[in-house]
């Protein structure tokens, strides 16, 4: 777009929103919304200043004089939003914190796929019993869907709700987005329509995605390439996953047979990384002597090669969008318009949804409705529960994962150190204080744990999960890619690290973590004098 054409478009925006925002039942709409919000306006350059508010219905036209095109209030409610700065604890904002909405952002590059998803979304709502809910068209390709705070339980499982943020809708959201999944691929058939042929004409992989859900966990399987080779002599087949092809040829595995093997065939498979043996190989094609020992699958599972079917991957085309369950994120309010299409983000019902049109979000055509749906207390209970639960069988998973990456790697002692049988309960006080998670210097405490795990020779898989452990309780946790790479960085090593020194000032006294002045020079001089008065 050039020069000219983006000043006259800024222009057409700017009347419209001149006229636009001028309506008193827009102005009436947008206030009551924003009660207990930070409400923040945005201009063609960019958002303004925060912490921000509108306590009166003129509030909203001084902005837009100012040039405000757009409305983006929070999730959360506060007992005084102005309040807010971005140096707040994470229990200084809990105390400030009034409540929060649960906001599900659907979003897409395409709307029609944005109404597949939010409809799904919607009847798993309705099947968790979640009558009332707010739907609202985003004002450019997507939706959004509200349910208060008021549908969720003051407590529990020990966790208080205004204190559980965003924990809670986080994982609501990555449920919901879990259990929609393979119907959300199957619709997404209909809109793109047959995969085979959609591939066909596309070659790009960026414009095709595609994806294999297993039948059992409902995770995506891994994808790799089968391999089947065929002794052209005894007529034996057998398949390899994954085999690297060279111009060497493989021996035939029959005994008393001196042929080499051909491939005769390479073809896509998938293979559930959570549940040992799901795959879409099919056992019965193997034969010989291999067949006993080709994989665990062949021994341990059904037959999945009919259900680990690759379908469109409609988490690629469109998903609820995790960003926004942050703290202090914002969202475009209702009957704000959309700062680039000039599109009111009108309320519509769920009967609406399907034939829903772009045109119906004319800002000088708007009706308005009550976004904010009134929920009966405790109406979202169950399905907190199930979300909850869920997320305890996923962390299940992925320790599992964790603890078989660093299984079997050799644990290295360190030179004229003799540690062994360390307990927890034989750490120094510092450590037990690091491992209660940290809000600053979370990359520091990574290097002063790791080091003292593998010091006190913990097997990399236990100090993995150890870890892991201490990370969930960071706030915020350390970045899963940054704490795997310093955990295989120093597994690798052969060159001993002991953990810093009590005396370097950049680690312990800087991270709070000393309380009194120690009685040794380094954590691991404290651990071996606790092991001498054991053993003696």
């Amino acid at each position: 777009m050039g020069e000219e054409e983006k000043s006259e478009k800024e222009k057409r925006i700017r009347a419209i929103t001149s006229i636009y925002y001028s309506n008193p039942t827009v102005q009436k709409s947008m206030l009551e919304f924003g009660q207990h919000r930070e409400v923040v306006p945005r201009y063609f350059e960019g958002f303004g200043r925060r912490p921000d508010t509108i306590q009166y219905a003129s509030d909203i036209m001084g902005l837009v004089k100012r040039g405000a095109t757009s409305f983006h209030a929070s999730e959360e409610l506060w007992n005084d939003p102005l309040n807010l700065n971005s140096e707040m604890t994470q229990q200084q904002m809990n105390d400030l914190r009034k409540s929060w909405d649960l906001l599900i952002d659907i979003d897409s590059k395409y709307l029609d796929v944005s109404k597949v998803l939010a409809m799904l979304v919607l009847e798993k709502l309705e099947e968790y019993g979640v009558r009332n809910y707010g739907l609202k068209f985003s004002g450019s390709k997507g939706f959004h869907i509200i349910i208060s705070g008021k549908a969720f339980p003051k407590d529990y499982d020990g966790q208080i709700s205004n204190e559980s943020f965003p924990e809670w809708p986080r994982v609501i959201c990555q449920f919901l987005t879990h259990i929609t999944r393979r119907e959300f691929n199957m619709r997404i058939e209909k809109i793109f329509g047959n995969l085979e042929e959609f591939k066909s004409k596309f070659q790009d992989n960026k414009i095709v995605h595609t994806e294999s859900l297993c039948p059992q966990c409902g995770n995506p399987a891994k994808e790799g390439v089968l391999v089947v080779l065929k002794c052209p002599l005894c007529k034996t087949t057998i398949q390899r996953k994954d085999m690297k092809l060279t111009k060497k040829k493989l021996r035939c595995v029959q005994e008393n047979c001196v042929g080499l093997f051909d491939v005769i065939e390479e073809k896509d498979y998938f293979e559930c990384g959570n549940c040992e043996g799901i795959s879409s190989i099919n056992r019965k094609e193997t034969s010989g002597r291999y067949k006993a020992t080709f994989t665990n699958y062949a021994k341990k599972s059904e037959d999945y090669s009919d259900d680990l079917k690759e379908s469109y991957s409609g988490i690629s085309y469109g998903l609820s969008d995790l960003v926004l369950v942050a703290p202090r994120h914002l969202f475009r309010m209702p009957y704000s318009l959309h700062e680039k299409t000039a599109l009111a983000s009108i309320v519509i019902k769920k009967e609406e949804l399907e034939k829903f049109s772009p045109r119906d979000a004319d800002p000088l055509k708007v009706k308005i409705k009550d976004y904010m749906p009134n929920n009966i207390e405790g109406e979202a209970k169950r399905l907190l529960i199930d979300a909850l639960e869920w997320k305890k069988t996923q962390k299940a998973i992925d320790d599992g994962k964790e603890k078989k990456r660093y299984s079997g790697l050799p644990g290295r002692n360190f030179d004229n150190i003799e540690i062994k049988g360390v307990t927890e309960d034989m750490f120094p006080i510092p450590i037990k204080k690091l491992l209660n998670g940290m809000e600053d210097g979370r990359k520091r405490g990574l290097f002063i744990l790791i080091t003292f795990l593998r010091s006190v020779n913990f097997s990399p898989e236990e100090s993995a999960l150890k870890i892991k452990e201490w990370n969930e309780k960071n706030k915020p946790p350390l970045k899963e890619g940054y704490v795997r790479s310093q955990l295989d960085w120093h597994f690798k090593q052969r060159k001993k690290i002991l953990p810093p020194n009590y005396d370097n000032e950049s680690f312990y006294k800087d991270l709070g973590l000393l309380d009194k002045k120690p009685d040794a020079k380094n954590p691991i001089v404290e651990v071996v004098r606790i092991l001498r008065k054991r053993n003696n």
